[in-house]
């Protein structure tokens, strides 16, 4: 089964529930996903899901960190829900160490060494961990196997 599909099931069992939160927040992601297949003129992929998933989380971190410097603990804790939910859909997410085995191979088979390299070493790992590692994380370690610590 389709990972929209599954969303769609989630809604309709929000729906059922009462949920609002859920329902909202499942809702804001399908007209995201929507969006997404207008701009594609096409139907989404999972992978695609996955990237816009991505994003939306990204949206409610940056959120929280904010509603929280401005001293809206209500509004930072809703966002947090929102991410919680949002997550559910997500792929497990790969830790450190598979991020750094992830670089490390990609480096190998690019044949990257040095700072210089790190575009194309960047494009590489991106492909092999596309939705299951954030990407700040990503280039801190590969920042770090091509300084060589």
């Amino acid at each position: 089964m389709s990972l929209k599909k599954t969303i769609t099931d989630e809604m309709v069992k929000a729906m059922k529930s009462g949920e609002k939160l859920r329902l909202s927040t499942i809702r804001f992601l399908l007209a995201a996903v929507k969006n997404k297949e207008i701009d594609l003129r096409r139907e989404i992929t999972d992978e695609e899901l996955w990237g816009v998933l991505s994003t939306l989380s990204k949206q409610r971190l940056e959120s929280i960190e904010q509603f929280k410097k401005g001293g809206r603990e209500e509004l930072a804790e809703k966002e947090e829900k929102e991410l919680e939910i949002l997550r559910g859909f997500m792929p497990a997410q790969l830790s450190e160490a598979e991020i750094r085995d992830a670089v490390k191979k990609a480096a190998e088979e690019t044949g990257a060494a040095a700072i210089k390299d790190m575009g194309r070493l960047m494009k590489a790992v991106m492909e092999k961990v596309k939705g299951r590692a954030d990407g700040k994380l990503v280039q801190e370690i590969v920042k770090g196997v091509l300084s060589g610590s």
